[in-house]
């Protein structure tokens, strides 16, 4: 076992052990709360609704435990358990070219860790949804939607990988720059294409009819100089009663979505409201600095690629012998496993996402009425079961959200 290898396991008892607190310390608050509505909703959340709440909270986090268990045991079983090595030793004999043999060795692997994933996706969905009155989507429409998932994740995602092992194979030693701007600008073709290319082939996606509630809505665009390709209702309802509204694309394809079950929800004034926040974050650039800041990420992480990809002890270390040492290889390690050591990263994204989330806030009660972006929140808080007592540090650890208390504190202010 070489220093790498105890490195490694030392940075994954780590993550894994504080997340783990994390979770208990959340699962204690939120029971040690249920049995008392905070004081700012008494008046706008029932105790059924927020005991609701948090018995959703609970059960979702028991099952974030199982799911964090069998990550890790799968890291360990491709990692150190041979599983990598042993991928990428199979299919150099049963395919006679090496850069074929790296895609289909790492696609496999993969696919293994996508079908890993279904269990826990099963139950989520119908039983702790189902329970909680959510799940409106069936089996057939699941299993469809897996299929279309690795349908679109082999359609589009093979050509990406090949032409990164390319280039890998083929560049020199600056190969890492090239990928790194072959997968940004594969990014942002995406962003642009999913909205007309991508979503519809999951959803269905209906203009908004006319009537007072589009008029308002434009009404509010044309205050805030924001266009978009139209506006739209999407049947989330086939597969969830949980409620949203988001912006999607980039560029002149942008769309505004609502999904169906939300806009039944709110009213017309809370509805602006919400997109008035979703508007902030365009209007305030919160889009632009997080891709900004997700390309350098990415760039950084191409460049540790690039040196890491000629060390021994990375292979070696991480339970890949040096026979099978290849470009691929070190690019299914990395993505496996640099998430283990830079899970310190995590609260502080989450904490720039809540600024951002504030800044949002406040844009919205400029540009419509404050109390109506509360009483909006409040209805999306209950009708989603979202706890009002989240642990205030596991909530600064993974929320991109403020807690409901402070961001109702927040518009509050401002109303």
């Amino acid at each position: 076992m070489n220093t790498f290898t105890l490195f490694f396991l030392f940075a994954l008892a780590l993550s894994f052990g504080i997340e783990f607190w994390l979770a208990k310390r959340q699962a204690s608050y939120v029971a040690a709360h249920r049995h008392e509505v905070p004081e700012a909703f008494r008046t706008s959340v029932s105790l059924e609704a927020h005991q609701k709440a948090a018995d959703y909270t609970l059960a979702k986090g028991k099952l974030g435990d199982i799911d964090r268990v069998i990550s890790t045991a799968m890291l360990l079983l491709l990692t150190l358990g041979g599983g990598i090595n042993l991928a990428f030793a199979c299919w150099p004999q049963i395919v006679g070219s090496p850069f074929m043999a790296g895609i289909l060795a790492t696609a496999s692997l993969l696919l293994v860790m996508t079908l890993a994933e279904i269990p826990t996706q099963l139950y989520q969905t119908f039983v702790i949804e189902e329970k909680f009155g959510f799940n409106k989507s069936t089996v057939q429409q699941f299993a469809k939607d897996q299929a279309l998932q690795l349908a679109l994740g082999a359609a589009i995602g093979l050509p990406l990988l090949a032409l990164i092992l390319w280039v890998m194979d083929s560049i020199g030693s600056s190969w890492w720059l090239w990928a790194w701007a072959i997968l940004m600008g594969f990014s942002l073709l995406m962003s642009w294409l999913f909205p007309t290319l991508i979503a519809p082939l999951f959803n269905k996606f209906t203009p908004m009819e006319d009537g007072s509630l589009k008029d308002r809505i434009q009404s509010l665009l044309a205050r805030c100089g924001f266009n978009s390709q139209g506006i739209f209702i999407m049947d989330g309802s086939k597969r969830s009663g949980h409620g949203n509204a988001y912006f999607t694309g980039l560029g002149n394809n942008k769309r505004i979505v609502f999904y169906d079950n939300l806009v039944n929800s709110l009213d017309e004034e809370e509805l602006e409201a919400v997109l008035a926040h979703e508007l902030g974050h365009f209007k305030r650039k919160h889009v632009i600095k997080m891709l900004v800041a997700s390309s350098i990420m990415s760039l950084i992480g191409f460049a540790v690629l690039g040196w890491l990809i000629d060390q021994d002890w990375f292979y070696t270390g991480l339970g890949v012998s040096i026979e099978q040492k290849s470009n691929a290889a070190a690019l299914m390690l990395f993505m496996l496993v640099s998430s283990t050591f830079t899970f310190f990263m995590q609260p502080i994204t989450a904490f720039f996402q809540r600024q951002f989330e504030f800044e949002a806030d406040d844009f919205a009660a400029q540009n419509s009425q404050a109390s109506k972006m509360i009483s909006g929140l409040v209805k999306l808080y209950e009708e989603n079961a979202s706890t009002l007592t989240p642990d205030p540090l596991y909530s600064a650890f993974h929320y991109s959200h403020p807690p409901a208390a402070i961001r109702i504190a927040h518009l509050t202010a401002k109303a």
